[in-house]
């Protein structure tokens, strides 16, 4: 049963996102998809311009096309992949408008926020009507869940959206989203096969898709996974842990998610509160890494090291 669950959706969707790299990647870099770094930046990444971006792209339609065949039987499936697909959609406008449209900053900040509110709307409203409950699963207690009430709707909210932009804030070194996110979709996998929660075939979807992107977007990266990768990705961590009933869990898998997230408001509420003084050298903290003398490989190496030893302590934590 697990070869058909897991092994096949995961090996096709590594087969498929490898196989696009060669297809997708010129396509792009003729159309000039291509990334711009900031001159305030960190400089290294100023000889990564012209680097095409988007590649977001092979990893959402490998993750889709490998698990599709498996909804009949895992519904659940539906609505994580909506989520994923919605939000890489939303990352792909904003990709679209700075790279086509040049539009340095994309989409709006009060544009993007409200067509993520609406993607996240819309989700909730399919688990409100398909009766899937919105208790938490508490770590550490077996198996216990409790319901916090109408607290839980705004929770939803903040944990779908915060999981996104934790996604899209750790997308900034070549491989690190994507060699963080095969971590957790592999801890989603494992979650969903002993809770028999039925979401695994798209977590190890995502996982091989991941492994095929990597295999273009590891150091030194051949293609970048944008914005459209990027949101693609935290909609993906935020279905699998609603449909599980474990939001809280993205607090210990995602940690890193959660640090680069914090990392950038630390640095700008201080910033603005000081009038110029910094926390870190540079934000998100990957770049405050880097600026203190870790080679990119470094950065993703230890992040993703720490994701494994977070995603064991949660799975003893089921």
């Amino acid at each position: 049963m697990a070869i058909s669950q897991v092994v096949i959706p995961a090996v096709a969707a590594f087969l498929i996102s490898a196989l696009l790299g060669p297809v997708i990647i010129p396509v792009l870099t003729r159309l000039k998809m291509d990334q711009t770094e900031r001159a305030l930046g960190v400089k290294s990444h100023l000889a990564k311009a012209g680097t095409p971006t988007m590649g977001g792209i092979m990893i959402l339609i490998a993750a889709a096309a490998a698990a599709l065949f498996y909804i009949p039987a895992y519904p659940r499936i539906g609505p994580v992949l909506f989520l994923t697909v919605a939000f890489g959609l939303i990352g792909f406008l904003d990709d679209y408008l700075k790279v086509v449209k040049k539009r340095s900053d994309g989409l709006i900040a009060w544009q993007k926020l409200l067509l993520q509110i609406a993607v996240t709307a819309v989700f909730y409203v399919y688990m409100s009507q398909s009766g899937i409950s919105l208790a938490l699963r508490v770590p550490f207690t077996h198996g216990s869940t409790i319901d916090i009430g109408f607290l839980a709707v705004p929770l939803l909210f903040v944990a779908v959206i915060g999981t996104v932009n934790g996604t899209n804030f750790t997308d900034g070194v070549d491989g690190l989203a994507s060699s963080v996110t095969v971590v957790v979709a592999f801890f989603f996998v494992i979650s969903s096969l002993l809770l028999e929660a039925g979401v695994e075939p798209l977590a190890a979807a995502m996982a091989g898709a991941l492994m095929g992107f990597l295999v273009h977007n590891a150091h030194p990266a051949r293609v970048f996974m944008g914005d459209t990768g990027s949101l693609a990705l935290g909609g993906f961590v935020a279905g699998c842990a609603y449909m599980m009933n474990m939001p809280l869990y993205i607090v210990i898998v995602g940690l890193i998610y959660l640090i680069e997230v914090l990392s950038v408001m630390m640095q700008v509420t201080y910033f603005k509160a000081t009038h110029g003084k910094r926390i870190f050298k540079m934000a998100p903290i990957h770049h405050h890494f880097e600026l203190c003398g870790w080679s990119e490989t470094r950065v993703v190496t230890n992040f993703t090291v720490v994701t494994v030893l977070l995603s064991l302590l949660a799975v003893l934590a089921l």
